[in-house]
């Protein structure tokens, strides 16, 4: 099963870790590495966020600069999650994620593909057909998809390792805009779902958990917080909080109230 039952101490995520392709993770909060103010404002907000697996994306860096976000990771001990970030086709996400295994040498990447520049949405022919390839090749791949549930499934079934559909266009900060959909990819997904793209804030990380998604990933809410360092600590805290809530089953939703104590032996005066 892809949820287990919480601490009965329930302590927040105690015991109950994100596994990817069989590897493990304390923490279910992914982190990006775009928008930051700086190098020392990144290091402190992936602290804070107490993250264990962050995205960088490979057509933006030089793996050999010194100084670079990867050294960043290096020194915070945190896992590099190569994407292909700016990516328009198949082949040019292909191509970067082998560029990427061969630099850093992970054969993880996470799959980008999008369609256009306004929208930032994923192209889904491209992403399967990448997504396809990579497989084919050994890679490990976790693909920013649309809210799509008939995607997801097909990039399950092609070999995907997670899912990771968007909760809007990247960047834009609105939150889940299609809740019912993600709902549909987590019934239906035997593979993690990882919420990626438009959240703004930590109610947005914590309802993505709540709706049963195993992990979220998310960048712009926190490097263009106004304190990023502090809204690093508040999706930490948003996803344990919205994790521990889904373990712990929500009570049901009714038109009318109903009294939390008993009528039965209340004393009705003489």
């Amino acid at each position: 099963m892809r949820e287990q039952a919480a601490r009965a101490d329930g302590a927040p995520g105690g015991g109950d870790r994100l596994v990817i392709a069989g590897e493990e993770f304390g923490s279910r909060l992914i982190m990006g590495t775009g928008g930051a103010p700086s190098m020392q404002v990144l290091r402190e907000a992936l602290t804070a966020s107490g993250t264990e697996l962050t995205t960088v994306a490979m057509r933006r860096v030089d793996p050999a600069a010194r100084g670079s976000v990867l050294d960043v990771l290096r020194e915070c001990g945190i896992r590099v999650l190569p994407n292909t970030a700016g990516c328009f086709t198949a082949g040019e996400a292909v191509l970067t994620a082998k560029l990427a295994r061969e630099a850093l040498e992970t054969n993880w990447v996470k799959l980008e593909v999008i369609a256009d520049e306004r929208t930032l949405l994923p192209d889904p022919v491209e992403l399967l057909d990448a997504a396809e390839q990579l497989v084919a090749d050994g890679f490990v791949v976790l693909p920013y998809t649309n809210d799509d549930p008939v995607l997801a499934r097909r990039l399950e079934q092609v070999g995907c390792a997670a899912v990771m559909p968007l909760g809007a266009p990247i960047g834009s900060g609105l939150g889940i805009r299609n809740p019912h959909n993600i709902e549909l990819i987590v019934e239906q997904a035997n593979v993690p779902v990882v919420l990626d793209a438009g959240l703004g804030t930590a109610s947005d990380a914590a309802l993505a958990m709540e709706l049963g998604c195993d992990a979220v990933l998310l960048a712009t809410a926190v490097t263009r917080a106004r304190h990023p360092v502090a809204m690093a600590a508040a999706m930490r805290h948003a996803v344990e909080a919205g994790r521990l809530a889904r373990l712990a089953g929500r009570i049901p939703k009714r038109r009318y109230a109903q009294a939390s104590s008993p009528w039965e032996g209340l004393s009705t005066g003489s």
